[in-house]
């Protein structure tokens, strides 16, 4: 059936078709509505769920880092600050390798306190071990949470699927959502071979001792290089089963491109439109979206930029005292290669403002116009500030 959903909503039904059986629920701007729909869910039967109001955000990762541990699909979201208070559980969630699943809605870190959108809160939590997806539009984001849980428990890592605050989590658009029995014959029922068991008791999370740890996170890493693999093909796989295809990155019009614009998020759909408007006017430039930031997918972006004469790389987000941290990701990955595009990089949009269509061909004809990228991130849409 098909339903008008805002993001937050979506997400919500995610949650539900993958038949999460505990929920973790803290309320935080601007994820709350995820929670909240939740809980009608549960409340009124459509959900067979453990709903758990906890304290705090941190309260909420442990509770589902306990469920996990006892082999139950478990779900739980946050946002911005809400997620920095998580940091030391996501550490916990992933060294544990917990199939868990976990929105959280891109949200600026405070001070100052502003509620709107802004990658620096997930891409904080980039070294925690996490899978991290970022979606454009709210299709996607009912589809990625579906995918993550047969991503993670299959690799054996958690997921945190991401999306921007507002431009989706508030905003409603029609959602296709399959049905429960389609989902069911897609995403087998989580059944873990180790798990907390009275009848077969083991213990969890003791100290390890050097000659150990390395191996563990060694372990860790190689989990991540299987992931690239498992999201390319359970995304093939989605697409066979429900019409929609998904993978690490999505290519609008790079195989003859000379130029490639590089988004993430919803900006990648005012990037679209720009790249149609350029192309019919004769310019050669494509468009890479970025889906999966973790892991990195290194070998296909190397593909897709060898040989490019420039890629052009915007960040809703900034490492600070070093630039965007997608362009920064970017330049690492082609930094071997013998023919490798001029890296520009540019920031914009942080804490919610809006990156048009125009500010980005503003961007393009900037780039166009210049004869080599500047040494660090150039900031674009900056008012005078007092």
């Amino acid at each position: 059936m098909k339903k008008v959903l805002m993001g937050n909503h979506a997400a919500s039904w995610g949650a539900k078709l993958s038949r999460v059986r505990m929920i973790a629920a803290y309320p935080i701007t601007p994820q709350t509505h995820i929670v909240e729909e939740l809980s009608e869910m549960c409340s009124d039967g459509r959900l067979d769920a453990k709903f758990l109001k906890v304290e705090s955000e941190h309260s909420a990762m442990a509770s589902v880092i306990a469920s996990e541990t006892t082999g139950v699909r478990s779900f739980t979201a946050s946002s911005s600050n809400g997620l920095a208070l998580m940091h030391e559980m996501l550490h916990w969630a992933a060294g544990a390798r917990l199939p868990i699943v976990m929105v959280n809605v891109n949200r600026a870190l405070a001070p100052g306190w502003n509620i709107w959108a802004d990658q620096g809160d997930s891409l904080a939590q980039r070294d925690t071990g996490w899978i991290q997806i970022y979606v454009e539009d709210n299709q996607e984001v009912l589809d990625s949470v579906i995918q993550g849980y047969r991503i993670a428990e299959q690799v054996n890592l958690p997921v945190m699927v991401c999306y921007d605050a507002f431009f989706l989590s508030h905003t409603y658009e029609p959602v296709d959502i399959p049905d429960q029995e389609s989902v069911d014959s897609w995403l087998p029922s989580f059944e873990p071979d180790n798990f907390l068991d009275p009848e077969n008791p083991k213990a969890y999370y003791g100290l390890v001792m050097p000659d150990n740890y390395m191996e563990m996170r060694y372990r860790l890493q190689q989990a991540h290089e299987a992931a690239k693999r498992v999201v390319s093909e359970v995304g093939n796989s989605f697409g066979n089963h429900f019409g929609r295809p998904y993978d690490l990155v999505e290519t609008i019009h790079c195989d003859d491109a000379e130029t490639v614009l590089i988004t993430s998020s919803s900006a990648t759909s005012p990037a679209r439109l720009v790249v149609d408007k350029l192309r019919d006017a004769g310019r050669k430039i494509g468009l890479l979206k970025m889906r999966v930031f973790r892991p990195f997918p290194t070998e296909i972006v190397q593909e897709i930029l060898g040989n490019k004469k420039t890629a052009i790389v915007i960040d809703r987000n900034c490492s600070w005292g070093k630039g965007g941290i997608f362009a920064d990701e970017i330049k690492g990955a082609i930094n071997n290669l013998s023919n490798r595009p001029m890296v520009y990089s540019f920031i914009a949009g942080l804490g919610g403002r809006g990156i048009t269509p125009d500010l980005i061909e503003d961007i393009v004809k900037q780039v166009e116009n210049s004869e080599s990228p500047a040494t660090s991130s150039e900031w674009i849409g900056l008012k005078p500030f007092n």
